[in-house]
């Protein structure tokens, strides 16, 4: 039998809503705002850095990013994320979520600024110093995953811990249009002060020196909400469970949270020695981690490995896909600005109809429907309507008919975020134990991170067109089969989905089988 839940833990479950959860949902939520601007706002401005360091006035189109260059500057920051989520997970196991926590927002401010500057002005430095920097963003915006999801867990009650972890998710959305809108102020802002005529009207012209300075602000703006919500996140307690639970001080754990709730909590003597004394000590790499977590680990990494090809083929690759089916015009009838200003248009119209309500559904409903309900919704819809697009895509390529192809490419972002997007990051940060919570959560999304650098890489060249691929390229399979190749991973990722456990409702101790003697382990393990 599991022995009684210690006081203080017993009272955060069962806790009403107070100020300070909205406080911890806005604190770890900015962190969030901030990783989906500085991830995203990259593929605003690829275009426009293509035209500034690879334009040949000689030739009938503007420059574009040579497909290495293009590869280097749009995965870069995955790569750094990747490393963060892995580092950073299990370093806040190791020294606290809090301790950890600081550092990884000082690391996204100060990168997020270098990355808008550059050691010279030639198209090699440019851009080395771009990756250079945004490899190091990445990896400080891998810290906040595990942190960010871990902190929130332990923070909520359990009637309302999905709705406060999907809460702090849900920033992405806002990120995500935040650096539209910031793409779409600059750009509008530098077009009307230095107006300049189309390419195919004056190639050399098209692109005013001024540009220069345009995706440079759009990606140091990002600093702004990170930095503002430092001193807040010094200023947080560490969390009662890995006090009580990692730290075995439950009186200082009980002393935290008496301060935080307004309440006296005393803990029983004969509990804490039940529950902290002699608490399970079995680590990541043993027989019993396997037998009760190997197969929910195994769930948790490959669902959100395939749900990141999708979604981030879709996110970073989308003024591609505009381009191509004609809802943006062909590069050249536009200067410099002209472009940046319709793809951040284009992306601000997607997050504000599909992507940010999907979030916010979630965050409605997760803890009335189920974890396990909304993921198997959101891959079987995202499959649906990527076969939707696909089936018919040359239908969708006539000018009649692209409000519909945008309308439906919509729809895969609300259930993409209406469903696994979110869930994939919710799970992981409830089904663990204490001590291994914020590493099992980094290896989770480091695996989804790896989804995102396939999807990143993969669609870049695969979705090239079979006949006539852009300049630099190899043929592709083209954008039509690559649609279907997302379709498999989505349907992939509804079967592996059948693995994840149901959390809601349920103590953090209680899904994670914390300590719980041999005879429960063992009952646990058969079932």
């Amino acid at each position: 039998m599991a022995g009684a839940q210690l006081n203080v833990l017993a009272k955060l479950d069962q806790a009403k809503t107070q100020w300070y959860h909205f406080m911890a949902i806005v604190i770890a939520g900015m962190g969030f705002f901030t990783d989906a601007y500085d991830l995203f706002c990259i593929s605003l401005v690829t275009k426009l850095l293509g035209r500034l360091y690879y334009t040949d006035i000689t030739k009938p189109n503007p420059g574009a990013l040579p497909p290495n260059v293009s590869a280097a500057v749009t995965g870069v920051a995955l790569c750094g994320t990747l490393a963060g989520q892995l580092f950073f997970g299990w370093l806040g196991d190791k020294l606290g979520r809090k301790s950890v926590y600081g550092f990884t927002l000082i690391l996204m401010v100060v990168c997020s600024v270098a990355s808008g500057l550059s050691f010279s002005h030639t198209p090699k430095a440019v851009i080395s110093t771009l990756c250079f920097f945004r490899f190091w963003l990445g990896f400080g915006i891998g810290g906040d995953y595990p942190l960010s999801a871990t902190i929130m867990s332990e923070y909520a009650s359990k009637k309302t811990r999905g709705a406060f972890i999907a809460a702090v998710f849900a920033m992405q959305g806002f990120g995500i249009l935040f650096g539209a809108i910031v793409a779409l102020v600059v750009s509008a802002g530098f077009r009307n002060a230095y107006p300049a005529p189309s390419y195919a009207q004056n190639p050399a012209a098209s692109l005013s020196p001024q540009s220069d300075y345009a995706w440079r602000l759009i990606l140091m703006f990002g600093t702004i909400p990170a930095g503002l919500t430092y001193y807040w996140r010094m200023k947080m307690p560490e969390t009662a469970r890995y006090t009580a639970l990692i730290a075995r001080n439950a009186k200082q754990a009980a002393a935290d949270m008496s301060k935080t709730l307004h309440t006296e909590i005393e803990e029983k003597p004969e509990v804490i020695e039940s529950q902290v004394v002699a608490g399970d000590t079995w680590g990541l790499f043993s027989r019993q981690f396997v037998q009760r977590h190997g197969l929910h680990l195994l769930a948790t990494t490959s669902t959100w490995f395939l749900l990141d090809i999708a979604f981030y083929s879709q996110n970073l690759f989308q003024k591609d896909i505009f381009s191509k089916v004609g809802w943006i015009p062909p590069a050249k009838t536009m200067n410099a600005l002209e472009e940046l200003y319709r793809i951040s248009r284009a992306q601000a119209l997607i997050a504000l109809c599909g992507t940010i309500p999907g979030y916010w559904f979630t965050v409605a409903f997760i803890d009335i429907v189920g974890r396990f309900w909304i993921q198997i919704m959101g891959f079987f819809m995202m499959t649906v309507f990527m076969l939707a697009l696909g089936v018919p895509y040359d239908h969708w390529t006539h000018p009649a008919h692209h409000t519909g192809f945008v309308v439906l490419y919509g729809f895969t972002f609300f259930f993409a975020n209406f469903g696994p997007n979110s869930t994939t990051f919710i799970v992981p940060a409830e089904i663990f134990p204490a001590r291994l919570r914020s590493t099992c959560h980094g290896i989770s999304a480091a695996a989804g991170k790896a989804g995102a650098i396939i999807g990143a890489f993969g669609f870049l060249y695969a979705a090239q067109d079979q006949h006539k691929p852009d300049e630099g390229y190899s043929r592709g399979i083209g954008i039509r089969n690559a649609l279907f190749v997302l379709a498999g991973t989505n349907f992939l990722g509804m079967l592996m989905t059948l693995f994840v456990p149901e959390s809601k409702g349920k103590s953090l101790e209680e899904m994670s089988q914390e300590n719980v003697d041999g005879e429960t382990s063992s009952q646990v393990a058969q079932a």
